[in-house]
């Protein structure tokens, strides 16, 4: 996991020092920098953005925009690292030798975790090192670089628990990103409504945000993160006394058959798909439910803002003063978790395969593409699925609140977002054939890529090709406008281009072991 992690810490560095050096031109003033407070009296720009503290001062302003993103990127990779470098590599028997000889598997998960614990205090420590390069006062960074920290140590050792726990690494991959989900919804209805700030307490996006660094830099906060920190590892290594290749919750022998969509192979990867469908509706319909909610919140109050909704605007949401060009900013965010679904469904494909799971159905008559065809099939009805439930659940939260912002609006909005997520799918058959080692990077490429290239370059004002490199900014500001139907074929057409390429090459490989 080195090069990952080499990669994880440089981003959290760059990026903080990036945002610490434009703050002169993002804000221009003093009596710009005083108004800005007045954000954290609005519950909708704090659920979304976090709550603002001392924005004044270029770290406390670095904190309000980089700090849950980082917060966000270091947990979730850590926990996934972890599953794949613990259960992942047991059960694809890779560890067998290893633990055939005097070390015993509880000393291997505790070595695992040293580095693994180690790997993410490193990113915070390049955040703190990027802050202090930059000139920010000394306790903010390191409050801040402290908490990123054990953000992303906290999630590692939730991953190291859920691998104990559950047998197979879907599921204790499943379990430990359903935490962080829940962590991050509780940070949200903790920082939106003042009756229930107490929530934040309960989870370690709460936890940093009231650390308030660069402002009171309370450490009490991140005592409380230590030790729930330190109690998910220990539970996670009292945990590893078990069976090679057991966990905790085995099923229970015995069950009756189900034999439910196993008459086909295109069948089969729509049954492998629901659970983990059902899964990721869940979370982004909750999302987009609470972005419709606040919908009318916040668009009045940006109306009554523009300076903030120029803020906004700065940070890759412009139109925020408007329904429509609000629910378009929100909805570009969607792109994200919709091709991280599709990557993660070609990922299973792949460790199926590295688990000898398709050696047999390889053995058939059927062709590898043919398998491989159904599951890029499955996957991108998957995706479709997930922007309607985006859509709809958009349009229910608006419609409660009292925005004006109809049903085929929010939909249209969802759907437009579709060809950036399916680039998203292309790029990861595209590993699949060519790179499946690298696929967790190349499918990342068109979505996370792509944004942070956008929010980068109209942070420092870069050339204007630069920004036109990014697919987002190609996308209409669906319902604000109507659609760019030229570069969504052209998105998809490259999309297309990469799953034949991929289909290809992927039949021509070994398989791997």
């Amino acid at each position: 996991m080195r090069r990952a992690a080499v990669l994880v810490t440089a981003l959290a560095a760059a990026m903080s020092a990036l945002v610490a050096a434009t703050h002169a031109s993002t804000i221009g003033n003093a009596a710009q920098a005083e108004s800005l407070t007045a954000l954290a009296a609005n519950p909708a720009i704090r659920t979304l953005f976090g709550e603002p503290t001392n924005l004044a001062d270029p770290g406390g302003f670095t904190v309000w925009r980089t700090g849950i993103f980082l917060a966000v990127l270091i947990g979730a990779w850590s926990l996934l690292v972890t599953t794949r470098v613990t259960r992942g590599e047991e059960d694809a028997g890779r560890v067998d030798l290893l633990l055939a000889g005097p070390l015993p598997a509880r000393h291997l998960l505790q070595r695992q975790l040293a580095v693994l614990l180690t790997a993410a205090a490193a990113a915070g420590a390049a955040a703190t090192a990027a802050l202090l390069a930059s000139g920010t006062d000394p306790a903010g960074a390191a409050v801040h670089g402290t908490g990123l920290a054990l953000t992303g140590m906290f999630f590692a050792a939730t991953g190291a628990l859920a691998a104990q726990i559950f047998p197979a690494r879907s599921g204790a991959t499943g379990s430990a990103v359903a935490v962080l989900a829940a962590g991050l919804m509780l940070r949200m209805v903790g920082d939106g409504a003042d009756a229930l700030g107490w929530i934040r307490w309960l989870t370690p996006f709460g936890l940093t945000g009231l650390t308030r660094p660069y402002d009171t830099n309370r450490w009490l906060p991140l005592l409380v993160l230590a030790a729930s920190t330190a109690a998910m590892t220990a539970a996670a290594v009292f945990a590893g006394r078990r069976d090679v290749r057991g966990g905790w919750l085995n099923p229970a022998p015995g069950r009756p058959p189900r034999l439910a969509l196993l008459d086909s192979v295109p069948a089969f990867a729509l049954r492998r798909m629901l659970r983990p469908l059902a899964g990721w509706a869940a979370g982004i319909g909750a999302y987009f439910l609470l972005v419709g909610l606040i919908a009318q919140s916040m668009i009045t109050f940006l109306a009554d803002n523009p300076h903030f909704a120029n803020l906004a605007s700065q940070a890759g949401f412009a139109g925020l003063d408007a329904v429509e060009g609000y629910a378009a900013s929100l909805f570009a965010l969607l792109a994200l978790p919709v091709g991280g679904f599709a990557a993660a469904r070609i990922t299973a494909f792949f460790a199926d395969e590295t688990g000898g799971r398709l050696t047999l159905l390889c053995a058939g008559p059927r062709t590898r593409r043919w398998a491989a065809g159904a599951e890029i099939l499955v996957t991108a009805g998957g995706a479709v699925v997930l922007v309607l439930v985006a859509g709809a659940a958009t349009a229910a939260g608006a419609t409660l609140s009292g925005a004006p912002l109809s049903v085929a609006e929010s939909l249209a909005g969802a759907v437009n977002v579709l060809p950036v997520a399916l680039l998203s799918l292309g790029a990861a058959v595209l590993a699949l054939g060519v790179a499946p080692r690298l696929m967790g990077w190349i499918s990342a490429v068109p979505g996370i890529g792509g944004f942070l290239l956008l929010v980068t370059a109209d942070s420092v004002n870069a050339p204007h090709w630069v920004a036109q490199l990014s697919p987002f900014a190609h996308l209409a500001r669906v319902p604000a406008e109507s659609p760019h139907l030229t570069a969504a074929a052209v998105m998809l057409l490259v999309g297309s281009t990469a799953v034949f390429v991929g289909l290809t090459t992927y039949g021509r490989r070994d398989l791997a072991a």
